[in-house]
């Protein structure tokens, strides 16, 4: 999709905070700091519509983007490392639970994890309560830019075996820098929304 026409049209901590015009939704999880905001910019071709930094834990709200006037890409607050309070972090998790579990409008799930290493307790946890509650899942394997090509098979093959990924299951490695992988995930994106 060429997007022309995106902005920040919800930041939400509450339901009745969310959007109300009944757009489908794509929502992108993943750690604190596993690229989620740079994804976001990359996809819809801008430098900085979703704020990136290099401390984790920037996103705090949901965040919803109106791409085109056709749907709306959702941003979570990431899960795991950030420097915040537990009662906060503990508030972030109730959050995007509620957000995940009651929102009708939500099409498909973006679960970031980061190519180069193994994913970590809360990445198992967060595929698997996905896969549990059934949402349709896109692995996006971020910092693809940062191995060699001959280590991204290698990569791409771990990922799949250590969160036990079928072969039918979506993985696509990414990255920010290059736009590797930026056609592949608009078009499975477009074959959610217009379904």
């Amino acid at each position: 999709m060429k997007v022309n026409n995106v902005s920040l049209d919800a930041v939400a901590v509450k339901a009745d905070q969310y959007p109300k015009d009944g757009k489908a939704e794509i929502a992108f999880a993943g750690k604190s700091n596993v690229g989620k905001s740079s994804l976001i910019n990359s996809m819809v071709y801008r430098k900085a519509i979703a704020r990136t930094s290099q401390n984790p834990g920037k996103t705090r709200t949901i965040n919803f983007y109106n791409v085109e006037d056709k749907l709306y890409f959702v941003d979570l607050p990431g899960y795991g490392y950030a420097k915040a309070p537990k009662t906060e972090i503990a508030k972030w998790g109730k959050m995007i639970e509620n957000y995940l579990l009651k929102r009708q409008e939500l099409r498909a799930i973006i679960l970031l994890i980061d190519i180069r290493h193994e994913p970590g307790e809360n990445d198992r946890l967060m595929y698997e309560w996905l896969k549990h509650y059934g949402y349709r899942i896109i692995i996006v394997a971020t910092k693809s830019d940062k191995l060699k090509r001959s280590q991204l098979q290698k990569n791409t093959a771990m990922l799949r075996k250590s969160l036990g990924l079928a072969q039918e299951d979506t993985l696509i490695p990414f990255s920010s820098e290059t736009k590797d992988g930026r056609d592949e995930l608009w078009t499975i994106i477009e074959e959610i929304v217009n379904d």
